[in-house]
């Protein structure tokens, strides 16, 4: 059996500000459309399933994030998770500049939950609490520069 990646799907509060915060960080907005209908309820398992749902994608074109906002039935505010609990933990994605990602992250009122991080010398990371309590991990990679180096030095 083949099987390939398709998207992470995620219910938001407010599509329109999701969506201005991902596509600030530079994902692409390449579908929207409002879901409804026999099929939708036996898809998702919510009788009167209704939505909006925009689809995006990362530069490269192999991420695809999809959100929806839920017209009806009505959306469940909960906590926002916390990076210990069972269940979807994070969207993680890698950036040039972790720095210039946390500036437009703050633009959008999203902050690290702590800091920014170091591992091992190869990335410098961190968590950020995004639009609808979405915890985002924006990942720099440190080995590209040296990369970039020695490919200036050969």
């Amino acid at each position: 059996m083949a099987i390939t990646f398709e998207n992470v799907g995620i219910a938001v509060r407010d599509l329109d500000a999701t969506i201005a915060f991902f596509t600030d960080l530079g994902l692409t907005v390449v579908g929207r459309d409002t879901v409804r209908g026999e099929w939708a309820d036996t898809a998702v398992g919510l009788d009167g399933n209704h939505a909006r749902i925009a689809m995006l994608a990362t530069p490269d074109g192999l991420g695809r994030l999809e959100l929806f906002e839920y017209l009806h039935p009505e959306a469940i505010e909960t906590d926002p998770t916390r990076p210990n609990e069972i269940g979807m933990h994070r969207v993680a994605f890698s950036v040039d500049d972790l720095d210039d990602a946390l500036a437009v992250a703050a633009r959008h009122g999203c902050h690290p939950l702590r800091g920014v991080a170091t591992y091992q010398d190869v990335y410098k990371l961190t968590y950020v609490r995004g639009p609808s309590g979405i915890i985002v991990m924006l990942a720099e990679d440190l080995r590209k520069d040296a990369a970039r180096s020695t490919r200036d030095v050969g």
